[in-house]
């Protein structure tokens, strides 16, 4: 049975790296091709080493801020235009900002790319903003935060668990910025960052769908490549996190809070190109104490000794520096959140000294396999897998990598990563309340 996974999980590793063609432009422009001819269909996506994380200090916010600044006018299009274009087209558009990218992405007919291109590869280079485009953007990403953050307390307390986690990384800072320093953003420093960071040599083209590498190639050298590198672009090299040596506590307080939880997170090993088997064992640990109604969590807190309306945990595996492992518990009224977090100390430390179940780990394993083949059938999900790896500093091996590591990590190998990062000196633990719950000093 062993031999016949190992030959399964290769065989889907190859046909994986079939479907995948890589290039590099003369301009440094990384380029993937994920082929599906099922339907005429591409999904063009350019995603740019550039997110949150890489912002100076006191512009936060403003990866996010140019990610709407660039739907404005270019020297060849009208603010707006470039949405109108895609939909009188039959397609759909829009973009997304994260800690390590930025991604603008459109999903047309295959016999749309080359416009796609041509309307990127413009924007990538000729974005022309005004005062007023600054100054009225500015208030739309204010009021997104509002409505996002400020006007749910439990935004609020992730922003404040981050920042706490993350006391020198960019990491700690929200993606859409604090607001104090989103007020100030101007002109000035939108254009560095963009002067800076949109260029050839920071992209990276994802185009999955129906379509041949070399037709995708020719398209790339006609609109990306005649576009310069900009030399000024060095690698990633952000402030890293000192060594934490104490435990952080955190109350967050607010009356709009209606469910009271706990929720603890440690500092944990990302996936780093070419040395995924300490994640890989980390990512089964939390779909082993976390990964819904059967973990481990779940059977101990919410259905054996029913303190927990729900109780979960989770690894964030795909970032380009060190993330975090946490776990949660939602106690049920009359259960309070000291009690809480001793009842799910208490069912980690049992799930510590019982080791992992064989069983419900080959369970977990094949709903991976099964999710995996399903990811294929959207050839947007496959540009997404691609695109987030690679700006997390991952190569195409070892995306294609992943799945079959994950399918031979073994029960000792996940509790070895276990005993590594469940210390309490490197977590950071926080209580969600409201402002009338009590808990213990």
């Amino acid at each position: 049975m062993v031999c016949l996974v190992a030959v399964v999980a290769s065989a889907a590793r190859a046909d994986i790296l079939d479907q995948v063609t890589t290039f590099t432009l003369d301009n440094g422009m990384d380029v993937v091709v994920i082929e599906d001819h099922r339907a005429p269909v591409v999904v063009h996506m350019v995603w740019y080493r550039a997110g949150s994380a890489d912002e100076p200090a006191g512009a936060s916010g403003v990866a996010h801020f140019l990610e709407h600044l660039l739907f404005k006018a270019t020297d060849k299009m009208e603010a707006g235009e470039f949405s109108r274009v895609v939909a009188a087209n039959g397609g759909s558009d829009n973009a997304f900002t994260s800690f390590d990218y930025t991604a603008y992405f459109q999903r047309v007919a295959a016999d749309r790319l080359g416009l796609m291109m041509q309307m990127e590869a413009d924007r990538m280079v000729n974005i022309r903003l005004t005062e007023e485009d600054i100054l009225t953007e500015r208030e739309v990403i204010i009021e997104e935060r509002n409505q996002r953050t400020e006007n749910d307390p439990g935004a609020l307390f992730r922003e404040q668990r981050m920042a706490a986690q993350y006391l020198n990384h960019r990491y700690g800072v929200p993606v859409i910025g604090w607001r104090h320093e989103m007020v100030t953003l101007d002109m000035d420093e939108v254009m560095d960052f963009y002067d800076l960071y949109y260029s050839p040599n920071n992209a990276i083209l994802v185009v999955a769908g129906d379509v041949e590498p070399d037709e995708v190639l020719e398209l790339a050298k006609t609109h990306y490549e005649p576009i310069p590198a900009n030399p000024d672009v060095l690698p990633r090299d952000r402030a890293q996190e000192p060594p934490q040596t104490s435990e952080r506590r955190m109350t967050f307080r607010d009356p709009r809070v209606a469910q009271p939880y706990v929720l603890r997170s440690y500092l944990a090993p990302e996936r780093d190109p070419g040395d995924q088997r300490e994640a890989g064992a980390l990512y089964l640990l939390g779909e082993i104490l976390g990964g819904g109604q059967t973990s481990v969590l779940a059977e101990k807190l919410q259905f054996e000794s029913k303190q927990a309306v729900y109780a979960s945990a989770w690894h964030a595996p795909t970032r380009l520096d060190d993330t975090t492992f946490s776990t949660i518990m939602v106690p049920v009224p009359g259960v309070s959140l000291d009690e809480a977090e001793a009842a799910m100390d208490g069912a980690i430390a049992e799930f510590m000294e019982e080791g992992v179940d064989p069983d419900q780990l080959a369970r977990i394993k094949r709903q991976l396999k099964a999710a995996e083949i399903y990811a294929r059938d959207d050839v947007g999900d496959l540009a997404n897998l691609f695109g987030r790896a690679l700006t997390s500093g991952l190569t195409v091996e070892d995306v294609a990598a992943w799945p079959d590591i994950l399918q031979s990590i073994t029960a000792e190998e996940i509790m070895a990563a276990a005993e590594r990062v469940f210390v309490r000196e490197r977590a950071v633990t926080g209580f969600l309340m409201g402002e009338e719950t009590e808990v213990s000093q």
